[in-house]
C-alpha cells in the first residue's frame, strides 16, 4: 500500500504565481533568508514581539533584532523596535506591566533591557553583572527576575573573578582534570572546570535588578543543561516566590547519565532547593507550573541512560507532591508544554508521522485531541505555543517548503498568518512539490517517508538519497538551515527521505528498533524505500543516485560503502562514524554510544562490532565526500580522517572537507556556503555528466 498525499504551501503557490520571476533557490538564499524566532505576546494578547536575524549577501554577517505586530490592526505589518546600530536584540519577553524586556549587547555585555512600548521611550539597561546574561524570566507579579549564565561555583553574586580555577596553577596553558571531574569537553567545548550554568534570582524596582541570589545553593551542575537547555527548563511558580528549575548533576556520571532532576525553591527562604524527581533516574525536564498555582505538569522518560526515550507528560499536585502520569497511554513523545488560561488543558507538542503538530491534553483525564484548523493546512513543524487571552494560540510554523512565520489559531479554529518575512524571496523560486511515501518496510512494518522534486518537464530527475542522523530523528516536513529538501530539490534532484526504524513519531517500539541494530532493519529500509520511491514516481531514476548523510546517516553512509556497494553513483559522509571502537572512547556523551549497544565497549564489543563499518573496508568502492569539523566532540574528526585515509589507500576516488571552527553542525553562513557548494560540485559530477 501507498500513499500518495500532494502537499500545498505558501512557497509553492507563491512560485507558480510569479513565473517571470522563477529561479533556482541556491545555498547563498538558503543562508540569508530572514530567520524568526522566539515569538512573546504582551499579558492582553494585542502585542506580539518576536526576533529575527538577517543575514548580509556577501559577508554573511548577522544580526539579530526585534520586530513588533499589533493584532488590532488591519494587515498589520512587523516594525522594528530596540533596534541599535550593530548590536542584537535577543529573547523578548513582556512583564505583567506590559513592559517588555530583552537581552542586548548594547553595552558591550549581554544584559538585559527594558523598553516602555506604550511611552515610546527609549530602552535603558536593567542589569549591570560580571557575566553575561544568557538567559532570564519576569516573575508574574513583575518584582523578581530570573536569570542564568555561565558562573563559577565559588561565586555568590552573578558572576566574579574565581580564585579557584580548578586547575593547577601555571605555568603553561594545560587545563587538568581531576578524577570524577565528569565532562572533560561537551559538544564543542573544553569544560572550564569550576564553571556551570547558574540560575539568580534579583529584585527588580523602578526597571533596575539588584540583590542577586543564587537559586542553586548546595548544588553542583548546570541549569539550564548543557548544551541546548534553555528558559523551558526554568519557571516561576504563580505566587512568585517559587522557582522550578531543571538541573543536570555535574560529577563521575555525568557522561554516562541522562538523569535530569527538577528543584523547587523558596525565594525568600533560606532552605536548599527540594529535588522533586529525586526518585527517578532518566530525564524529568520542562517544568510547567498551572495559572492557579496547584500543579506542576513537567516531561518525564523512565529508562535511565536513553536519550531518546518517550518524554511522559506528568501531573504533580504542588500541595501533597501526588504525581500521576497524564499521557502515559498516549505512544507519544511530548516536546513542549503550556497550559491553558483556565487550567483545564494543556497544549503539547510531539513528532507525528513526518509532522509535528499541537495536540491538546485534558488536565483531568489525560485525553489527547489533535488541534485542527477550520480555514488552513495546520500541518508541518509546530512550535512556541503561547496560549492568549480568548482561547486563541499563537505559534511558529515551518514545512519543507518554507522557512519560519508566525501564526494565531483563534478558539473557533480559524487560522491568520502575523509574518510572512520571506515571500518576496520565496516568490522568485521556482516551484517544488512534496509528496508523502508509505510502503512495507523490514519484518513488513508500515514505513513512511518523503519525496521532494521540482516541478519540470524533465521526464528523468537523479535522486538526492538523504538519510537523517539522530538515529532517533526524522526528516519529515519541516524546514531546516542545514539539510534542507527543498534546496537540493532546486538543484534539479529528486530528493527521497525514508524514516526507518528507529525515527520518531511512529510510537516508541519503532524508535526502540534500532537499538543494537544499527545496520540491519534500517538499511533494509532504505533499500526498500528507494524502490518505493522509484515506483510510486517514474520521474526518479534512482539507478542515478547519490546518498547521503550527517551523524547516524554519516555512519549510514559508511555502513552502505560496505553493505550496498552497488546502489549509488556517489556517497556524502558528514561526521558519520567510522570506526565504532576509537568512537566508545573517543566521543563526549557516552550513555549515547552505550544505551545504543548495550553497554560499554569493554563488555560487549561484538555489539559494536556487528555493525562496524571498519570491518568492511576492503569493499568500499563508491566514491565518497567525507566531511568533518575539527570542534565536533559528539564524533571526533578524527573519524573522517580515518574515513578519508581508507578511501585513499584503496583507491577510491574521494574529497575530504574539513571546517576547523564548526562543530557537529555546520552553522556559519559562509561555512554553509562552502558545505553546499562543495556537495552539488561532487554529486553534479557523478549524476550529471
Amino acid at each position: 500500500m501507498r500513499n500518495h498525499i500532494l502537499c500545498s504551501a505558501i512557497a509553492l503557490a507563491a512560485a507558480l504565481s510569479s513565473p517571470a520571476f522563477a529561479r533556482p533557490m541556491t545555498e547563498v538564499d538558503l543562508a540569508t533568508l530572514k530567520r524568526v524566532a522566539a515569538p512573546t505576546a504582551s499579558p492582553d494578547g494585542r502585542w506580539v514581539v518576536f526576533q529575527q536575524t538577517d543575514t548580509e549577501a556577501g559577508t554573511y554577517k548577522r544580526s539579530t533584532g526585534l520586530w513588533l505586530v499589533d493584532r488590532n490592526a488591519k494587515e498589520a505589518k512587523p516594525v522594528q523596535i530596540a533596534d541599535t546600530a550593530g548590536k542584537n536584540e535577543t529573547s523578548p519577553a513582556f512583564a505583567p506591566d506590559g513592559n517588555l524586556y530583552f537581552l542586548s549587547n548594547a553595552s558591550g555585555k549581554d544584559q538585559l533591557w527594558r523598553i516602555d512600548l506604550s511611552a515610546g521611550a527609549a530602552a535603558t539597561q536593567v542589569t549591570d553583572t560580571p557575566a553575561d546574561v544568557a538567559g532570564f524570566k519576569i516573575s508574574p507579579d513583575g518584582k523578581k527576575l530570573l536569570a542564568w549564565g555561565d558562573i563559577p561555583k565559588e561565586c555568590t553574586n552573578f558572576g566574579c573573578d574565581a580564585k579557584d580555577k580548578g586547575a593547577l596553577v601555571g605555568p603553561g596553558s594545560g587545563r587538568l582534570y581531576k578524577d570524577g571531574a565528569g565532562f572533560v569537553r561537551h559538544w564543542d567545548q573544553w569544560e572550564t572546570p569550576g564553571t556551570y550554568s547558574r540560575p539568580f534570582v534579583f529584585n527588580l524596582e523602578g526597571g533596575k535588578a539588584s540583590a542577586a541570589r543564587p537559586v542553586d545553593a548546595g548544588l553542583t551542575g548546570d541549569s539550564p543543561s548543557k548544551p541546548f537547555g534553555g528558559g523551558e527548563e526554568l519557571a516561576w511558580g504563580a505566587d512568585s516566590r517559587t522557582v522550578f528549575f531543571t538541573l543536570r548533576k555535574a560529577d563521575r556520571s555525568e557522561p554516562t547519565s541522562t538523569n535530569l532532576d527538577i528543584y523547587s525553591w523558596l525565594v525568600d527562604s533560606r532552605m536548599m532547593p527540594t529535588n522533586l524527581t529525586q526518585n527517578n533516574q532518566a530525564t524529568d525536564t520542562l517544568p510547567t507550573p498551572s495559572p492557579d498555582g496547584k500543579w506542576l505538569a513537567y516531561a518525564a522518560m523512565a529508562r535511565p541512560g536513553y536519550e531518546a526515550d518517550r518524554q511522559v507528560l506528568m501531573l504533580r499536585n504542588l500541595e501533597n507532591g501526588e504525581t500521576k502520569k497524564l499521557t502515559d497511554a498516549w505512544d507519544r513523545s511530548v516536546a513542549s508544554i503550556a497550559w491553558a488560561p483556565d487550567g483545564k488543558s494543556l497544549f503539547v507538542t510531539a513528532q507525528d508521522t513526518l509532522e509535528h503538530p499541537v495536540f491538546r491534553v485534558d488536565a483531568a483525564s489525560g485525553k489527547v485531541e489533535k488541534l485542527k484548523a477550520s480555514n488552513e493546512a495546520f500541518d508541518g513543524n509546530i512550535g512556541d505555543v503561547t496560549p492568549l487571552p480568548g482561547g486563541a494560540l499563537l505559534y511558529s510554523r515551518n514545512s519543507a517548503l518554507a522557512p519560519t512565520d508566525l501564526f494565531v489559531r483563534d478558539a473557533k479554529g480559524k487560522v491568520g498568518q502575523l509574518t510572512n518575512v520571506n515571500a518576496a524571496a520565496l516568490a522568485t523560486f521556482d516551484p517544488v512539490k512534496l509528496d508523502k511515501m508509505q510502503f512495507a518496510g523490514a519484518n513488513g512494518d508500515k514505513v513512511w517517508g518523503i519525496i521532494l522534486k521540482p516541478v519540470s518537464p524533465v521526464q528523468k530527475l537523479p535522486v538526492a538519497f538523504i538519510v537523517h542522523g539522530g538515529p532517533q530523528g526524522s526528516f519529515g516536513n519541516a524546514w531546516s538551515t542545514r539539510w534542507n529538501p527543498r534546496l537540493f530539490a532546486e538543484q534539479g534532484y529528486g530528493v527521497v527521505s525514508v524514516d526507518f526504524h528507529g525515527s520518531t513519531g511512529y510510537g516508541q517500539a519503532f524508535t526502540d528498533s534500532i537499538n543494537k541494530d544499527w545496520g540491519g532493519k534500517p538499511l533494509e529500509d532504505l533499500r526498500l524505500g528507494l524502490a518505493a520511491a522509484g515506483k510510486q514516481d517514474a520521474q526518479l531514476d534512482i539507478a542515478n543516485a547519490c546518498a547521503l548523510g550527517a551523524s547516524y546517516g554519516g555512519y549510514m553512509m559508511n555502513w552502505i560503502a560496505g553493505q550496498w556497494t552497488d546502489g549509488f553513483k556517489c556517497l556524502v559522509q558528514h561526521d558519520g562514524v567510522f570506526d565504532a571502537r576509537a568512537m566508545a572512547y573517543e566521543t563526549e556523551e557516552l550513555w549515547f554510544d552505550e544505551w545504543e549497544h548495550g553497554g560499554p565497549y569493554f563488555q560487549v564489543p561484538e555489539e559494536y562490532e556487528k555493525w562496524n563499518p571498519v570491518n568492511h573496508v576492503t569493499k568500499w568502492k563508491t566514491p565518497m565526500l567525507v566531511i568533518t569539523s575539527e570542534k565536533d566532540f559528539r564524533i571526533p574528526y578524527t573519524q573522517g580522517l580515518a574515513a578519508f585515509t581508507a578511501l585513499q589507500r584503496r583507491g577510491v576516488p574521494s574529497q575530504l572537507l574539513v571546517f576547523p571552527d564548526e562543530n557537529h553542525w555546520v552553522l556559519k553562513g559562509a561555512n554553509s556556503v562552502q558545505w553546499h557548494q562543495t556537495v552539488f560540485n561532487w554529486m553534479g559530477s557523478y549524476l550529471k555528466k
